[in-house]
């Protein structure tokens, strides 16, 4: 399993073409090889290309609104080949869908076309959960719902670690569920403040990586990224505590 940087973790710094540039080359620096793009301001794709090839980044992954995928499919495509880069990310379905069984289920006929468009382009479209997905509709969870009534074929997973732990559901468990239907997976530690959970970097808190780094090696998980939506440091020091304890944990 090779290890990225989720560049939303750092979106702070990379909202213009100079911004981006500067932190391609910190995260470089970190130690990273790979990133996932996701939180950028506007930056042309040709562009993001010149900056990964100049400072030796691959990218393995994005995450693109709902409204592209919908509405600029065939731009979604070109961009993503251009990047060779396979995984289509959504980063959670419209808020209009979450709040039953049925819209989830709304959501999936929506995302259908998407999904099956892009891997007739030899693209696969990856959904990002977050805690949300684990509420109960009846005997079922939504995430339930996503695994057992999505279509295999076309339809991935992109399993996030800490939001599997908050929404009650055990991680290396759910990386286990979405054999052979996920490439990627988002490695984000959990700690407690209080009474509340709090986001980590990865070794840093409480979550079971050996039994997640098991689980992800025994389902043939291609990428792992680091991400961290909230940090309690600057974040590019996160990333880099993260990179360290992953490889210390021999990754």
């Amino acid at each position: 399993m090779k290890i990225a940087a989720q560049l939303y973790t750092v979106r702070d710094f990379t909202q213009t073409p100079a911004e981006i540039e500067k932190t391609l080359k910190k995260v470089k620096k970190i130690g990273y090889d790979a990133v996932q793009v996701s939180g950028f301001g506007p930056i042309e794709a040709v562009k993001l290309k010149e900056l990964v090839d100049e400072i030796g980044l691959e990218i393995c992954a994005t995450h693109i609104s709902f409204d592209r995928l919908k509405n600029d499919l065939d731009n979604v495509i070109k961009e993503h080949k251009l990047w060779n880069c396979k995984q289509v990310g959504l980063g959670i379905m419209p808020e209009e869908y979450r709040s039953s069984a049925d819209g989830i289920r709304e959501f999936l006929q929506e995302i259908a076309p998407v999904a099956k468009k892009l891997k007739e382009n030899e693209l696969q479209f990856i959904y990002h959960n977050h805690n949300v997905e684990f509420a109960n509709y009846g005997d079922k969870t939504g995430m339930d719902i996503l695994l057992e009534e999505s279509d295999p074929d076309f339809f991935d997973f992109e399993i996030d670690t800490y939001w599997i732990q908050a929404g009650g559901a055990d991680p290396a468990e759910w990386i286990k569920k979405v054999k052979n239907r996920m490439d990627v997976v988002h490695f984000k530690d959990m700690t407690v403040d209080g009474w509340d959970p709090q986001m980590a970097e990865v070794g840093e808190g409480n979550l079971n990586w050996p039994r997640i780094i098991k689980a992800c090696s025994d389902n043939q998980v291609e990428w792992a990224c680091v991400e961290q939506d909230v940090c309690q440091r600057d974040p590019f020091e996160s990333l880099a505590i993260s990179l360290q304890n992953l490889k210390a944990m021999g990754l």
